[in-house]
């Protein structure tokens, strides 16, 4: 299990159709020794809507951060520059 928490943090911002939002992934360990992807979504400067998902392994955390990731990339949400 990792030790560190991990974070990943992208946005989209499309100035000519007024969006600017966020999109924010960590996987952290949890109190009872399992590992939680924590997701974290809204308009950027808003508190937005957040998600945990728990899991037994950090492997099966890990592939549902990727998949997240990429469906994301491919809605156009990149690092901030």
């Amino acid at each position: 299990m990792t030790r560190e928490p991990r974070h990943l943090y992208i946005e989209r911002r499309e100035p000519d159709k007024n969006m600017a939002r966020f999109y924010a992934l960590s996987i952290e360990p949890t109190l009872f020794g399992e590992t939680s992807l924590v997701r974290g979504w809204g308009r950027i400067g808003s508190r937005g809507q957040q998600k945990i998902h728990v899991f037994d392994s950090e492997a099966k955390a890990v592939d549902l951060l990727l998949t997240l990731l990429r469906k994301k990339h491919a809605r156009g949400y990149r690092p901030p520059s």
